[in-house]
């Protein structure tokens, strides 16, 4: 490690939290008008700034060429025009969220008189850990700024420069923000790139607890877990997605059939697609088929255990037999691990040992075994007659997420504005002292 690299993230974080004492105390208006002023900048008509992250985003892009990243990788990586405008717009979308810093919880008046107010106050520094996408870079600091939260990025080495400019672009729309009589004046260092891809930044980072308050990793389960692992800042977090769709007995087969695709095809490789379906025993010699079909029209590969293979195999359907790991296992493809369960309790039970807590589904008609399955099922999103895929921010109504959340401490779920901010209690007395 080099010798001043420990000093030069210290020095970093330092700073971030600086600026976030400041920015814990700026008004909505002007961090709004920081957010309007960086979504201009954004914005494909405004020359200089696009051509220059074009640029960086070359550079990026030769790299990874060179380095043989694959067209997936690339396409995750690469900016045009219209996806800088597509920024933009997710700019001016969080600029027209309802502010949750300063929020009243709850209000309580003490026998004594004693006031006792809780709000909702920003977490102070954010540390955010991710990958190859440039998009996150904006999605991040935007929602951090609007939370109230100085932010700490560090980006894929396969997006470094990309990343550096977006960060110069917003360095200029703060630094561009108009003041009123009784604005604070923001800082730069309320949005900071680690500016080097040696690991090593990482890992002093991940010992800055006197200064960093929290750290969010978005990215595969490695990088993860290595965040995980080696913090100690408390670390907000899902290390995968080994989403569940139920088919219950008593579903309606076509509304079945539309959530099963939808939660498998419609997007595969993300966290909240399907790689697991259950389907209840009563009707699966009569509904798997119909399933099967339509997943196979969309090329999906089916993985069974021995009783859903006997009645596809029956139908003369494709299929493979599934290893005992496939039911664990996060695919991120255009793969499903089938089995039938004899019970909606068998079904919960399965859920509960093999899924990751991230989002699971039930499709009945039956009110009380969908209540049973809401109740039952331990996980951050469960769902009743819909697809898994809705488990987002934006989807929720809370706009932009800077990540989903598996945890059971302080968020779970998609986490948004809100879940961005911790709160403490203010206390208003009139001269109470304590006997």
């Amino acid at each position: 490690m080099p010798a001043d690299l420990p000093k030069l993230v210290t020095a970093l974080a330092r700073r971030a939290r600086a600026a976030s004492l400041v920015l814990a105390t700026a008004s909505t208006d002007q961090k709004n008008a920081a957010l309007t002023r960086l979504a201009v900048l954004l914005d494909s008509r405004i020359p200089a700034s696009t051509n220059a992250l074009l640029a960086a985003n070359a550079r990026d892009l030769a790299a990874a060429k060179k380095n043989k990243l694959t067209s997936a990788q690339i396409d995750r990586l690469t900016l045009t025009p219209p996806r800088i405008a597509q920024m933009a717009e997710g700019v001016r979308q969080v600029a027209a969220l309802p502010d949750p810093v300063g929020e009243e919880l709850e209000r309580t008046v003490r026998p004594n008189g004693l006031e006792i107010r809780k709000v909702r106050v920003p977490i102070g520094v954010i540390g955010i850990i991710y990958e190859a996408r440039p998009n996150v870079t904006i999605d991040c600091a935007v929602l951090c700024l609007k939370s109230g939260n100085a932010a700490i990025l560090r980006g894929g080495t396969e997006s470094f420069h990309t990343n550096r400019m977006l960060v110069e672009i917003i360095h200029q729309a703060i630094a561009d923000t108009p003041l009123s009589t009784l604005d604070v004046r923001l800082s730069t260092s309320a949005v900071q790139l680690i500016p080097t891809t040696d690991r090593a930044a990482l890992t002093t980072l991940l010992k800055l607890d006197s200064l960093v308050h929290c750290i969010i990793p978005r990215g595969g389960e490695s990088l993860i877990r290595f965040v995980a692992e080696n913090s100690t800042i408390p670390v907000i977090k899902h290390f995968k997605g080994v989403c569940f769709v139920y088919v219950d007995q008593d579903a309606d087969p076509a509304m079945a059939e539309r959530i099963v695709v939808n939660a498998k095809v419609q997007r595969p490789g993300v966290c909240n697609a399907a790689e697991q379906l259950l389907v209840h025993g009563a009707v699966a010699g009569t509904l798997l088929p119909r399933l099967a079909r339509a997943l196979l029209e969309k090329k999906v590969e089916l993985r069974c255990d021995q009783a859903s293979a006997a009645i596809l195999k029956k139908h003369q359907l494709a299929h493979r037999s599934a290893k005992t790991a496939d039911y664990t296992t996060e695919f991120l493809d255009l793969i499903l691990a089938v089995r039938v369960t004899p019970s909606l309790e068998d079904a919960i039970a399965t859920i509960n040992r093999d899924s990751s807590a991230h989002t699971d589904a039930i499709v009945t008609r039956d009110t009380a075994a969908a209540q049973r399955f809401l109740a039952g099922v331990d996980s951050a999103v469960v769902l009743w007659n819909a697809s898994t895929r809705f488990n987002d921010g934006f989807e929720f109504g809370l706009g932009a997420e800077i990540g989903i959340s598996t945890d059971r401490l302080h968020a779970r779920g998609p986490m948004g504005l809100r879940e961005l901010c911790s709160y403490k209690y203010v206390v208003t007395g009139s001269g109470q002292v304590r006997g």
